[in-house]
Formats: C-alpha cells, sequence, structure tokens
C-alpha cells in the first residue's frame, strides 16, 4: 500500500521534471550543446535558491504552457529552486544532473509527506467498507443517476424553449358570478331588479429584469365584470370595472429599480395605484384575485385618490422603518386645461411604515389630492359625483343640460394595523379622515366650504383555515360617511351604514382558488330609509 501511494505522489514530480526536460527540446538545444553547458549549469546549481511561491519566479508567468505544472511542484511539493536574482529561466536547456538533482529533491519531499500522512492513509478495510456500500447501495445510484439525467434533459428543453431571457410571462383570470341576494329599494333604485351575473377579469403580464435587482412590469387586461346597481358606491366590487367592455388595454405599465441598498424608486407609465408604491398594511389586499370581495374590504378608503402615472420612493431606515413618498396624476397625457402632469387630478402620498416584528405592522399615511374621490362609502363622500348629478348648466345647443365638475381639493389621514396574534389569526383594521373642499362656487350654484369624511374597519384574517393556502375572512367597519358639512347642497349623512363581509378562499391547486362570500349593508348609503342589500358572489381565480 504504501509503495502505491508512493508512487501516486512521486508522479507530479516525474511529470514535472519530464515538462523541464521537454523544455529544452522545445527551445531547440543540441545535445552537443547540452554537454558543453553541463559544467557551467551544475556549477550555477549551487548557487540556486529553493522557492516557497511561484510568484517568487520573475519570468514565469500565468500564461506559460506549464505554469500549473510548475506551481504544483513549487507550492505543493516544495521540491523547485530558483536562481539567485530571482528567476527560473524556463526555456534554458537541463543537463542530466539538473534533473537527477530536481528529481532527488522531490522525491524527498514525497517521502516526507508520506512519513507524516501515514496515519490518514486509507487502508484495506476502509476500502472493503466502501466497496459494500457501493454493492448496496447499487440500485439507489442508479435510479440517482436517472432523476440526474432526466432533470439535465428537462434544464436543456427549458433553456431551448423559454420565453425570454429577461422576462417571465404570466397570468390570471378571475371569472365572477355575483348578485343581489337580498334588499328592496335604495335611493329610488329597485336592487331587487338586479340579475345574476357571470363576468371575467383575465390579465397578461410580462415581469422583466435586466439586473436582477430591477423590474418592469407589463400587464395587458380585458374585464367586462360590472357591480350590481344597488344606488350607492357602498358595497363595490373590487375587481369590477366601470365600462365593463372585453377590449384588452394596457392596464399596467411601472420600472422599479434600487437607487442604493436601502432606496427603491418606481416610475409608473399608465394605471397606478397607492399599493404600486407603499404597503396598505392589510392581509386582505389581493387586488381583487386574492383576499377581500369589497374595495372597501381591500383596503383603506383614503387609498383610492392614488391613481394614474408618476414616481415613488421608498426609503428603508434599518428592518423595521420605511418612508414613502409618491405623486400620480390620473390624466398626464392630456394637454387640455386643468389636464396634464401638474395642473390635472392628481394625489401625492407620504407614509410612514413601522414593522418591528413579522407579525405587526403598522402604517401613518397622508395623502394630499386633487379632484380625486374616494370611490367607496355614500354618495355624498364622493362630493364630486354627488354634484355632477344633482346640479346641472343651462342646455346646449342640442338642448340637453350639461353637467356640473365643481373642483374639489383634499387632505386624508389614515391609520392602519394588522398584528398576527397565531400562524392563524391576524387582527387588522384602519381608521380613515379626509377633509374636502370645494375650490369652485360655479358662479354661485354651490357654497363654498368644507366636508368631514371618515371611514374604519376591523379584520379578522383566518390563514391555512382548513388547509395550507386557504384564507378565511370578516370584515366589519363603515364605508367612507359625510359627518360634517359646511356646504349647504352637500347636507352630511344622517344615518350610520355597516359594511359586514365575510368570504373564505379555497386554494384547489397552486394555480386554482376558490372564493365564496356575502356583503352585508345595513342602511345603505347611510341612510335607514333605505332597505339593507346583501351581496353574493362566487370568485375563481386561475394564475399562471
Amino acid at each position: 500500500m504504501t509503495n502505491s501511494w508512493k508512487s501516486l505522489l512521486a508522479s507530479p514530480a516525474v511529470f514535472g521534471a519530464m515538462l523541464a526536460m521537454s523544455t529544452a527540446a522545445v527551445a531547440g538545444e543540441r545535445p552537443g550543446n547540452l554537454a558543453i553547458k553541463e559544467a557551467e549549469n551544475i556549477s550555477q546549481n549551487k548557487t540556486m535558491a529553493q522557492v516557497t511561491s511561484v510568484s517568487q519566479l520573475s519570468d514565469v508567468q500565468p500564461t506559460d504552457w506549464a505554469f500549473q505544472a510548475l506551481q504544483s511542484l513549487v507550492e505543493r511539493y516544495g521540491c523547485i529552486a530558483g536562481y539567485p536574482n530571482g528567476t527560473y529561466r524556463g526555456n534554458r536547456a537541463m543537463t542530466r544532473y539538473e534533473f537527477a538533482a530536481g528529481l532527488n529533491a522531490c522525491l524527498n519531499r514525497v517521502n516526507e509527506l508520506i512519513a507524516t500522512a501515514t496515519a490518514d492513509l486509507v487502508n484495506k478495510q476502509d476500502l472493503a467498507t466502501l466497496q459494500r456500500l457501493q454493492e448496496e447501495f447499487t440500485a439507489e445510484l442508479a435510479t440517482l443517476r436517472g432523476r440526474v439525467d432526466t432533470l439535465e434533459a428537462k434544464a436543456a428543453e427549458l433553456e431551448a424553449n423559454q420565453f425570454s431571457t429577461t422576462t417571465k410571462l404570466q397570468g390570471q383570470v378571475v371569472a365572477v358570478a355575483t348578485g343581489v341576494l337580498g334588499g328592496d329599494r335604495v335611493n329610488d333604485v329597485d336592487v331587487k331588479d338586479n340579475n345574476i351575473t357571470l363576468g371575467a377579469r383575465a390579465r397578461v403580464e410580462f415581469v422583466t429584469s435586466f439586473t436582477g435587482k430591477d423590474t418592469l412590469f407589463t400587464r395587458i387586461q380585458s374585464n367586462n365584470i360590472l357591480n350590481p346597481d344597488i344606488g350607492t358606491p357602498e358595497g363595490g366590487l373590487y375587481f369590477a370595472d366601470e365600462d365593463g367592455t372585453n377590449d384588452a388595454f394596457l392596464d399596467a405599465l411601472w420600472y422599479k429599480f434600487p437607487l442604493t441598498e436601502s432606496t427603491e424608486v418606481i416610475a409608473i407609465a399608465n394605471a397606478g395605484a397607492a399599493d404600486d408604491i407603499t404597503s396598505t398594511v392589510n392581509i386582505f389586499d389581493g387586488d381583487g384575485a386574492f383576499g377581500a370581495l369589497s374595495s372597501f374590504g381591500t383596503r383603506n378608503s383614503i387609498y383610492y385618490q392614488m391613481d394614474g402615472a408618476g414616481l415613488g420612493v421608498t426609503q428603508q431606515f434599518g428592518d423595521a422603518f420605511s418612508v414613502s413618498l409618491g405623486y400620480l396624476a390620473s390624466s398626464p397625457n392630456d394637454p387640455s386645461s386643468d389636464n396634464g402632469l401638474l395642473n390635472g387630478p392628481y394625489g401625492a402620498i407620504a407614509q410612514l411604515t413601522f414593522k418591528p416584528s413579522e407579525r405587526f405592522t403598522i402604517g401613518l399615511t397622508y395623502i394630499n389630492a386633487y379632484n380625486q374621490e374616494l370611490g367607496t362609502g355614500s354618495q355624498r363622500a364622493n362630493p364630486i359625483s354627488f354634484l355632477k348629478s344633482q346640479l346641472a348648466a343651462p342646455p346646449d345647443v342640442t338642448g340637453e343640460p350639461e353637467p356640473v365638475s365643481v373642483p374639489f381639493s383634499s387632505n386624508s389621514y389614515g391609520v392602519q394595523a394588522s398584528l398576527g396574534l397565531s400562524d392563524k389569526f391576524v387582527l387588522g383594521g384602519w381608521v380613515g379622515y379626509t377633509n374636502a373642499r370645494n375650490l369652485s362656487s360655479e358662479g354661485g350654484t354651490v357654497d363654498r366650504g368644507e366636508l368631514d369624511i371618515w371611514n374604519w374597519a376591523v379584520t379578522l384574517g383566518f390563514p391555512d383555515l382548513g388547509k395550507k393556502g386557504n384564507l378565511a375572512g370578516i370584515i366589519f367597519g363603515m364605508e367612507p360617511k359625510v359627518t360634517g358639512s359646511s356646504i349647504n347642497e352637500i347636507p352630511k349623512d344622517k344615518d350610520t351604514s355597516y359594511h359586514i363581509e365575510a368570504f373564505y378562499q379555497y386554494q384547489v391547486t397552486d394555480n386554482i382558488t376558490i372564493t365564496p362570500g356575502v356583503i352585508w349593508l345595513t342602511a345603505p348609503d347611510h341612510n335607514s330609509d333605505n332597505d339593507d342589500v346583501v351581496i353574493g358572489a362566487v370568485r375563481t381565480t386561475f394564475s399562471f
């Protein structure tokens, strides 16, 4: 056994010596020249010094064809000497005396290594054990080899047929059956006349990354889902669309990138929203495909004043604190009066998010907006739309009255929190306050004044209820309500309506979820003269 290991360890030294001899042949030295120079070389050899690193030899470069062999002999075995001036002269012819001296030095070094490493050598018993293990696990090794071959084949197929080296293609289809299950009349609207409907929202998304840290997001969407007509913005479904057509269009386009290790920037070209800029701190915010069914249950209503194109920046301060700033304009591409990036409807947000642990998050939010509405709550809580429906300018040339559009500015403040009391129970909620004032009296048609609008909610979430991936939720709250008004044309809401929502999101497969749920509105539109309304929905989400 020892003689075998000596042979194995000595082979690099012999190979290196052979390389050195072959160098002379490459250099074109003749045998006669070797004999003439032999005495001189032996004399020079007496003054050669041992080196411990190949970098000590100034005339040896990593590009030299024998560099690795020489490096191994020097640094692994320590049996190569250099000249006093720090050179090796690798292209000089070598005498037989030099060969003998170098080989002897390497063999001596190998013997030293063998003597010091004897205790670590593999013995016959170890080899027998390895052979027995190999025989016992022959089947397993063969199976493993087959799996590796299969994985390599699949990887090769994916590389050959991948959509793009920089872009991931993903998509989503949300199919919804919805209808009014209970209710009679709300604000002169016959709620019971609503029929059960079936609609779908389809999205194709391209997620591109150029550096591995940035994201270019492009989404094409078609949506024909409509809200039931119940005479009030309350109870609106988040995944519904105002137009309800089957036209496909560019729904979202943004680019997000890290400015520094703690600063992230997002540039939004189309259909931006508050959740693109910051966290809405709600476990039920699933963008209509998952979580809550209603717009009110998805997030604090003040967030809906953010819409359009613009810019967002999030600065992280450690692991617990972050500050998000953003500006979105609703009609940035419209050059007409009272539109554009700076003169049209906009929303500007500032939010401090505090997350001391994985289970607890709180957000403090401020939004300044112009000509933006909450989109939820009572008719009066959306004053631009309310006045447009209540007031009309003199008829135009066609004899039709022109709607009056009264501009509003607002300041909104919100507090959102989420607390995981356990892995399967999350308590959350929010409070939002909006102060809105009209900026025009429309020639004395409307009094100048202000509105105080409040909304709040308490949420109970039950992740993985019954099965991993499931989510059950209960939402109880008050959609936006005008609690105070100094505008005579917009009196405050006289009663209080409560929004009660329950849903159960069931994970059928990794790609399919089914979510049945109900929304119960007491005293809709914050008016006790209206009948309670119950809306039912069954949402099926396909993801790929």
